[in-house]
């Protein structure tokens, strides 16, 4: 009896087995079938209502051969049955969601108008962001690579100049077009312009921000001029560089896959990279770009890499205004930006990154630097931020003062950010007063910049 009980036992846990093995199977298709449209699926999203189908009908399949001899067995096949069904059902309602989501935000109300300005946004083709730009549902538009990739450079220029012809018909103000042209590994445009080596590649061996002669800042000068010329052809008005954190002393953050700033920084001393990020800035207003002066409060001693994790910035404030945001203060003009890095800065917030922090955005940047120029976020996409909900965060940027919200890897993203900034414009959320500033801003900064 007892050799037969075992034996019963084996073949129970035998049969059992594929039916873990489906219920597993099951559970990643439904949460695959409930979120289709978070940022690290782009890569499939096209394919994925096909994809769920023809995995759900193989699964289907696979279920209806799975032993049912016992009580259990059958009850878990027909669970299983049912919630494949449920699964097909799911992807449908959410792809249904978001078209219908699309739909009201494309309608243009009144309160979707208030806050449209306020988004800079990527795309993937002009159709795609020709109706936006046209309604004043965005102010901006960000030239990605895989849009930039696919087109000639004529083209490119072709779709720009057809988007701000849309503009003036509609007798809204020229859109911000922004480009992520650093040079060296972040060279976003590149091609179809040609690749220019780093900021940092100007720098000769023994020079410091007290040895600059003039002739370094010549070169930095020069190198604006070359990629400020280059990407005026495209119609760029606006860069997202130059990188003024300072060069990590040691290995950086762990598992940094995309900030990697060791070799995106001009350079460690913050009064060199003060002085080259200067001239280079003044190089592309020569030719009708702004420059961008990014990640503030500086992420060379951030503990992760924003693009994934929550990270912070420590440091009290006397010795962050003495080194991590000395380029920040010397660098940036009135008609230029500062792009806010999702890190968290305990010195002024503890709480909320300063891409979302009012104490950061008026407090310090507003109020105690009486910087006037853009405040952009860093894109909302990012795993530092979206984990806690596009709504939640786009609400937050601009409640805080922030003039620009960037999402630019997953355009998708923008009809719920926008639908949800809308919605609180419409509560009241945000001061009115602090809005029409902010445009103002943004407005300003589409006309081309002063040189001397």
């Amino acid at each position: 009896m007892a050799t037969h009980s075992t034996a019963g036992g084996a073949a129970s846990a035998g049969g059992m087995a594929p039916h873990l093995a489906a219920w597993v199977a099951t559970t990643l298709l439904l949460v695959f079938a409930a979120t289709p449209r978070q940022p690290w699926l782009l890569a499939v999203r096209g394919g994925i209502v096909p994809l769920t189908v023809v995995a759900a009908f193989a699964i289907f399949l696979a279920v209806r051969r799975l032993p049912a001899g016992r009580r259990l067995m059958l009850v878990s096949r027909r669970l299983l049955l049912a919630t494949l069904v449920m699964t097909l059902i799911v992807v449908g309602m959410s792809e249904r969601g978001f078209h219908l989501r699309r739909h009201a935000v494309l309608a243009g109300s009144d309160a979707l108008r208030t806050v449209g300005p306020h988004f800079m946004i990527g795309f993937s083709g002009f159709e795609e962001v020709a109706p936006l730009a046209r309604a004043g549902l965005i102010g901006g538009v960000y030239l990605g690579r895989d849009y930039a990739r696919s087109r000639p450079a004529a083209q490119i220029r072709a779709d720009m100049d057809a988007l701000q012809a849309l503009r003036r018909e509609a007798g809204l103000p020229p859109l911000l077009v922004a480009a992520d042209q650093e040079g060296g590994r972040v060279a976003h445009l590149s091609p179809p312009l040609p690749s220019m080596p780093s900021l940092a590649s100007l720098i000769r061996d023994g020079e410091t921000g007290d040895s600059i002669d003039g002739e370094l800042e010549a070169r930095a000068r020069r190198y604006g001029q070359i990629q400020g010329s280059a990407l005026a052809t495209l119609g760029v008005n606006l860069n997202l560089g130059p990188v003024v954190d300072l060069r990590p002393q040691g290995r950086g953050p762990r598992f940094d896959t995309h900030t990697r700033l060791g070799e995106r920084a001009i350079a460690d001393d913050p009064a060199l990279v003060s002085r080259v990020a200067a001239a280079y800035g003044d190089g592309l207003r020569e030719h009708g770009v702004r420059p961008t002066l990014k990640h503030f409060p500086g992420l060379g001693g951030s503990d992760a890499d924003t693009h994934h994790f929550p990270a912070r910035v420590a440091g009290s404030r006397a010795e962050l205004a003495s080194r991590d945001w000395l380029p920040f203060r010397r660098a940036a003009m009135a008609d230029g930006a500062i792009m806010l890095a999702h890190a968290t800065l305990p010195a002024i917030d503890a709480m909320q990154p300063a891409s979302l922090s009012r104490a950061v955005v008026n407090g310090l940047l507003r109020g105690e630097w009486g910087y006037e120029g853009l405040l952009i976020t860093d894109d909302l996409n990012m795993g530092a931020v979206y984990r806690d909900g596009i709504c939640r965060v786009t609400v937050a940027a601009l409640a805080a003062g922030v003039d620009l919200l960037l999402i630019s890897y997953d355009p998708d993203q923008y009809y719920e950010a926008a639908e949800c900034a809308a919605a609180a414009a419409a509560r009241g959320t945000f001061d009115a007063g602090s809005l029409r500033a902010s445009r103002r801003r943004i407005v300003r900064a589409t006309t081309p910049p002063v040189t001397f």
